[in-house]
């Protein structure tokens, strides 16, 4: 028998990847979508009381009664920016300090017992204490989620600049390059996968840091959404707020991600295309 036009293998081809590219971007939601199914299911015959696991319907309607009346975004907003403010202000202590700490052998023997033996304190037990010092305010949110920030960006950045070969660093040596040059264009570089990962980490941190504030002391945001849920035992509401936040967080880690690949990807690409 005659075999397939080459026209037909060539049309193929492209098609099969394409699949496959499809399938691949589908794996991470085979798992969700079966335990969708399952408590669907598990609703519509009983096996868990509505009272305690909600049908997907109800939590759909909360969901959108919550975005048609303007109280989602109200919390939302008020929770993004808590993290924002102390995102931000955590991560940029924690690159200062690990920095410190990776350039200089003293300050990491000075700095680092002490760092390792706060940090070991969860974000919790700090709350009374700052509470007595600042209040029940904006401010004790905004320092809790930055330690709980600072954490991770701060002990990765020291790992980063540790991490550069020493190799490179004696050829930089026998080049005649300054002390700055070194750090500039021979620690850094190699530095910034470590940097970006305790910048993920910091979010990961800073953002479930806010939930367990707002659970304790709130009156808005996306923790207070769900304490009011459960001592009005509407589970609908804790589940709708749930699935916010769980959808904001991946959303924001997969930016991170994206600006992670394609930085480190670009800095890694341009020695290649200057040779």
């Amino acid at each position: 028998m005659p075999g397939p036009a080459p026209e037909d293998t060539a049309t193929s081809a492209p098609a099969s990847a394409v699949w496959h590219r499809l399938g691949r971007w589908a794996e991470p939601l085979w798992l969700p979508l079966v335990l969708l199914a399952l408590w669907a299911l598990g609703a519509a015959q009983g096996w868990i009381s509505a009272q305690v696991l909600p049908p997907p319907e109800f939590v759909v309607d909360t969901l959108r009664d919550l975005a048609t009346s303007g109280d989602l975004w109200l919390h939302v907003s008020a929770s993004l920016q808590r993290v924002l403010v102390g995102f931000v202000a955590g991560s940029l202590i924690g690159l200062a300090l690990g920095t410190a700490m990776g350039l200089s052998r003293s300050v990491e023997a000075y700095v680092l017992p002490t760092f390792n033996a706060l940090v070991q304190i969860p974000v919790l037990a700090w709350l009374p204490f700052v509470l007595l010092l600042v209040g029940i305010g904006e401010p004790l949110k905004y320092i809790l989620i930055a330690k709980a920030a600072m954490v991770p960006v701060a002990l990765n950045t020291l790992q980063g600049f540790r991490q550069a070969p020493a190799g490179l660093r004696e050829v930089g040596e026998v080049y005649g390059y300054t002390r700055r040059q070194q750090v500039l264009e021979i620690v850094l570089p190699t530095a910034v996968p470590t940097l970006f990962t305790g910048i993920r980490l910091g979010f990961t941190k800073a953002w479930l840091s806010l939930v367990v504030v707002e659970l304790v002391a709130s009156s808005e945001g996306l923790g207070y959404l769900i304490v009011y849920g459960r001592q009005l035992f509407q589970l609908d509401l804790v589940m709708a707020a749930v699935i916010v936040v769980g959808a904001i967080g991946f959303a924001i880690d997969r930016a991170l991600d994206f600006t992670e690949r394609r930085f480190v990807g670009g800095r890694a690409a341009t020695p290649q295309g200057a040779a």
